[in-house]
């Protein structure tokens, strides 16, 4: 069994939404066991970081970055660094903004800079978009064309169940996707 932590902070609730379909997604894969947690809860006690195997990061772009209460988890994390605890650890991230592009990649290369900071192996989004495809837009999956990690759009002061059912798709390909890949991971040590 492997271990999977989601670790978000939702300001409006629609980060949470795509960290449930991305948790829905890693739950379809055997012998994965997966845990939500907002980062705020984890500032003052970083170590419970250490009994997962793997992290699904999520955080809202604010400002073209993560939010600040994703930025102060990610600071908590300086005594794990300075150990190198997390080496090796899977990763990856996710964020939501309301405009398109929104400078959601902004968010997740400081994710990205974060993880390689601790020595950690970053998942990216091999997921290719449907519209090339012919799946119409909204309905595509990958239909922002996010590579380093998965991107989702709310419409501004939308409910926090407001997306498009390509960026559900998405979301729950994404986690399926990881998890996966920490099982490859997994399978590839014991091999060796």
């Amino acid at each position: 069994m492997r271990k999977l932590a989601i670790i978000y902070h939702s300001g409006h609730g629609h980060t949470a939404h795509i960290g449930d379909h991305v948790a829905a997604g890693a739950k379809e894969v055997p012998n994965i066991e997966v845990r939500i947690l907002r980062a705020e809860d984890l500032t003052t006690q970083p170590e419970n970081l250490l009994e997962f195997d793997g992290y699904l990061f999520g955080s809202p772009t604010y400002l073209g970055g993560v939010s600040g209460t994703f930025k102060s988890f990610m600071d908590a994390t300086g005594g794990l660094w300075r150990t190198q605890q997390l080496k090796g650890k899977l990763a990856a991230g996710f964020t939501v903004s309301s405009l398109p592009a929104g400078d959601k990649q902004s968010t997740l290369v400081s994710m990205f800079v974060f993880c390689m900071q601790h020595g950690m192996i970053w998942v990216g989004n091999p997921i290719l978009p449907e519209q090339h495809r012919g799946v119409p837009y909204d309905e595509a999956a990958n239909r922002l064309g996010s590579w380093s990690g998965l991107m989702a759009q709310a419409g501004h002061s939308s409910p926090a169940d407001s997306f498009v059912s390509g960026d559900i798709k998405t979301a729950r390909m994404f986690g399926r996707n990881f998890a996966e890949t920490l099982h490859r991971i997994d399978r590839k040590k014991t091999s060796q």
